[in-house]
């Protein structure tokens, strides 16, 4: 369904990865004040994640993986590979305050759905390096998101990280 949809609109992967690239670092800014809402969202994006790539397709698949890897990231189909795990990646680092955790955790989601894909037949869902390679680099791009949203949440409070368990003297 979703690769007929980008068959039918080639400009809705890189549009929607802009979209997100755009709106990340500020939602995310605005987040890092409010881990509990981001760590929520996350969870949220996490199952969007799971029903996008694991529910049935009603196609009939061998067990196994595409182990070709092709290099067309550009490609609408790869592209929206990318685009699954960025808003994951970013809201888990914003959440923890560690862009690291964020990438980490919706690249081992990736690889742990590819392999579920390869070895569940049933789902009719056809397991890729190449889809978790474009995870993966969504993932990272999620991080670098995180980062910069954390980056524009100090600057926009400054003091607050620095100052956190310090008492404040005042002359008397």
């Amino acid at each position: 369904m979703l690769s007929t949809i980008l068959a039918a609109h080639p400009w809705l992967a890189p549009a929607a990865l802009a979209a997100v690239a755009l709106a990340a670092p500020p939602i995310g800014a605005w987040l890092a004040g409010r881990p509990r809402i981001a760590w929520v969202l996350a969870g949220l994006a996490g199952i969007a994640v799971l029903a996008a790539t694991l529910s049935p397709s009603g196609r009939e698949l061998e067990p196994g993986c595409v182990l070709a890897v092709e290099a067309r990231l550009t490609a609408p189909e790869p592209l929206a590979n990318v685009v699954l795990t960025v808003p994951l990646a970013m809201l888990v680092g914003v959440a923890s305050r560690r862009p690291a955790l964020g990438a980490a955790v919706a690249a081992a989601l990736a690889v742990a759905i590819e392999a579920l894909q390869a070895l569940v037949p049933a789902l009719g869902r056809s397991c890729a390096v190449d889809d978790a390679l474009a995870n993966g680099i969504g993932a990272v791009l999620g991080a670098l998101l995180a980062f910069a949203a954390l980056a524009i949440a100090r600057r926009a409070r400054p003091g607050a990280d620095r100052s956190a368990g310090r008492r404040i003297r005042t002359p008397q």
